[in-house]
């Protein structure tokens, strides 16, 4: 990049790739802001006030119109300013600064972020966000919500030992509430894809289907926190990957009767993928995207519950209920007619689709044996379109 630390230099010229697409941009006179002080408010303010001197309006330009040309939600173009952040500052260069830069350009952003200093030695960071988050540490200040953004590069703190104290500097731009909701994957390339055969059998006939996985989508579902049913469940298939798949279910089921056409999609997704539970795949736990699971080689309950969620929502437009058990989740659908042994919510009859393998061969409208004496909850509700 071509300049000094801590001096100025001709032009600073960036760009990078981000998910398929590239960003760019070029500042003439930039003057680089290094930190390498003790962890202090005074040495972050004055960092701040460094940063500020400095000509990094075309930084926050760039991002900012990137976002609004590829209707970035805010958890991508969080991961946009990571990347716009390793450019300036390497992370593995110096930790703290390139956190500062994170913390500097979100701000700038128009979000409202914080930080916290743990045992004078660990630099952690927070937005304010209204949504429900349940694996990760949070604060609140004046009835709203902040976040750790950045827990995943310290693994496991003892915050009841030694609690962060918030660094009370404050950048007037910061307002706004970050939200965890993703309503858009971007739109990759189409080389960034690799086909997999995704097979099951279905009344004695086995079925295969080549779908286009993106392993890019592992990267941007990295450090995604444990979010609400409704969020999660919510998130779409990327472009390729949909059209790689949603269609060829679509032509299997067109014929079949709803229900025939629920239990297919049931099946498939019970089926089709290996079972492993969080602890056993990834130590902790962890909601998969439908196109996660798709991605992924094991799967447990909440990643097929949301899967099936996301076939029948676009093959079918019914109505659901997430029903979350203590040590389960799964999904009953309502139909045009009553199936089975419904549930009854809010004066409406649904039908259980187990999309996770049982010991019992489950079909539409049957519940476990284990599960018909254990309360659940209505985690999610979603009408149909």
């Amino acid at each position: 990049m071509g300049f000094a630390i801590g001096g100025r230099c001709d032009t600073l010229n960036l760009r990078f790739k981000f998910f398929g697409d590239s960003i760019q941009t070029s500042i003439k006179d930039w003057h680089f802001v290094d930190y390498t002080g003790t962890l202090s408010t005074a040495s972050i303010q004055q960092f701040c006030d460094s940063l500020n001197a400095a000509d990094y309006k075309p930084l926050v330009a760039a991002l900012l119109s990137f976002k609004e040309k590829n209707h970035l939600d805010d958890w991508l173009y969080y991961q946009l300013i990571r990347k716009m952040a390793q450019q300036i500052s390497p992370k593995t260069a110096n930790y703290n600064r390139y956190t500062l830069y994170k913390w500097f350009l979100l701000n700038k952003s128009g979000y409202n972020a914080s930080l916290a200093i743990r045992e004078d030695r660990e630099l952690l960071f927070y937005v304010q966000s209204d949504d429900n988050i349940y694996d990760i540490p949070f604060y609140m200040k004046d009835g709203r919500q902040f976040v750790c953004l950045n827990l995943h590069d310290f693994g496991k703190l003892d915050f009841a030992k030694a609690p962060p104290d918030e660094v009370l500097v404050k950048i007037p731009e910061g307002k706004n509430a970050f939200s965890y909701k993703i309503t858009q994957l971007p739109e990759f390339p189409d080389e960034d894809y690799a086909e997999k055969d995704i097979q099951f059998d279905y009344r004695n006939k086995s079925y295969l289907f080549k779908v286009k996985v993106n392993s890019d989508i592992q990267t941007l579902f990295a450090n995604y926190p444990v979010v609400d049913y409704e969020s999660y469940f919510n998130i779409p298939l990327s472009k390729e990957t949909y059209n790689s798949l949603i269609p060829e279910l679509k032509e299997k089921v067109k014929a079949m009767k709803q229900r025939d056409g629920v239990d297919y999609l049931m099946r498939f997704t019970r089926n089709a993928f290996p079972y492993e539970n969080d602890q056993e795949n990834f130590g902790k736990e962890k909601r998969l995207s439908p196109e996660q699971t798709l991605l992924t080689q094991y799967s447990d309950c909440d990643d097929r519950a949301a899967l099936f969620f996301c076939l029948v929502k676009e093959i079918y437009h019914l109505p659901m209920i997430v029903l979350a058990f203590p040590t389960h989740v799964t999904i009953a659908v309502k139909f045009d007619k009553s199936v089975g042994n419904p549930i009854i919510y809010k004066n409406k009859e649904y039908a259980v689709c187990e999309p996770t393998p049982q010991i019992e061969d489950l079909g539409v409208g049957q519940l476990s044996s284990k599960l018909k004496d254990v309360p659940y909850q209505i985690a999610y509700a979603y009408d149909g379109e």
